[in-house]
């Protein structure tokens, strides 16, 4: 009986009145998403203090929040420092990390295997061909439709991927991979074929973008960014339940009644769309999608009603970070946060390799 009462505890059942869905928590969640929130907050002023025009950490609060006295000597070059410059560059770092987190997640789930990812699956590369095709042959391509045309291309490797994994009327969760890391060379060899053959300064723009960059982002990228997060994310979460079930197995799930390839075909392209909002707005930025469900997942559990939102904060906060130290360590040049990000992620999916084969 203590131990029905204890399970019981660890758990918060949330019930809106005014939508038919309720949901699961572990308790841990509240307490882990306030601490990820706090520094992802500190992790923002601290980025947009840094800089070659400086600004102490507490002008930078007094700036965002619009109490900084007018009859400060650098209130006008503050506020453009601070919000025209900086503020969306870090933004755009923050919502393009949660949404490779969050279609990492959801792509794990559906494949039920931790080394997947939107990039190992061959997603990042379907829409870097098509975002790189944009920006080298159609220069007049504007900038809202470079998320469609990457979503585009995305979707339709997704839709191959799952078309060749398809076998005895379902798609197995490891040929989706396999499939997927094969897919993934071919695109990346049609990306540098279109880059040989392109414009120099066009290549030169491809190439910085490639490398996964927020270098000059503005209020632009942050509104497109931040739609697909709003509809996107709510989307992912209502389906939280289906990814639990699926995580129990393809014969299980069939029993509990569930139309298994439905669920994870709509599933997958809401990982797909949050891969490719990403990659059109900061590129093909690596492993976050990766490392951010791992640790989330050790710290929140493996439910993922909880888990989704708490790996998106901790994927903008890595990314945040990954672009703060990118600025940092080989001042005034800087490293593209795709490199850094690599760092990271490199030896950790080694680490994974080596438990998950051994």
């Amino acid at each position: 009986m203590a131990s029905r009462s204890s399970a019981k505890r660890t758990w918060i059942a949330i019930r809106p009145r005014w939508l038919p869905v309720s949901l699961k928590l572990d308790r841990r969640v509240p307490g882990v998403a306030v601490s990820l929130a706090i520094i992802t907050l500190g992790v923002l002023v601290l980025s947009i203090s840094y800089g070659e025009y400086d600004i102490s950490p507490w002008e930078v609060v007094q700036t965002l929040t619009g109490t900084l006295p007018s009859d400060h000597p650098n209130a006008a070059n503050y506020h453009l420092v601070v919000i025209t410059f900086r503020l969306p560059r870090i933004l755009t770092a923050f919502l393009a990390g949660a949404a490779l987190a969050t279609s990492g997640a959801i792509m794990q789930g559906i494949t039920r295997n931790p080394l997947a990812s939107p990039g190992i699956l061959g997603v990042t590369a379907g829409a870097g061909v098509v975002a790189v095709s944009m920006l080298v042959w159609f220069e007049s391509v504007p900038l809202s439709a470079l998320p469609w045309g990457a979503f585009g291309g995305a979707l339709i490797t997704a839709a191959a991927i799952y078309a060749l994994s398809w076998k005895n009327g379902g798609s197995a969760p490891i040929r989706l991979i396999l499939i997927g890391v094969a897919m993934a060379a071919v695109l990346s060899a049609m990306t540098s074929f279109m880059l040989v053959l392109g414009d120099i300064d066009n290549v030169q723009q491809a190439y910085i973008w490639l490398a996964g960059s927020v270098y000059g982002r503005t209020w632009a990228h942050v509104r497109l960014l931040g739609l697909w997060l709003l509809v996107l994310m709510p989307l992912a979460t209502l389906l939280a339940r289906q990814l639990n079930i699926l995580a129990l197995g393809d014969d299980t799930a069939r029993g509990l009644g569930m139309q298994i390839e439905v669920q994870r075909a709509l599933l997958l392209v809401i990982g797909v769309a949050l891969a490719a909002a990403a990659v059109a707005a900061a590129g093909t930025i690596g492993f976050v999608g990766l490392v951010a469900p791992h640790v989330t997942r050790r710290l929140v559990g493996p439910a993922h009603e909880g888990l989704l939102p708490v790996t998106a904060l901790f994927g903008g906060a890595l990314l945040m970070l990954a672009d703060l130290v990118g600025r940092w360590v080989i001042a005034p040049s800087e490293l593209p946060v795709g490199a850094i990000t690599a760092l990271i992620g490199a030896p950790y999916f080694m680490v994974l390799l080596y438990r998950y084969w051994r």
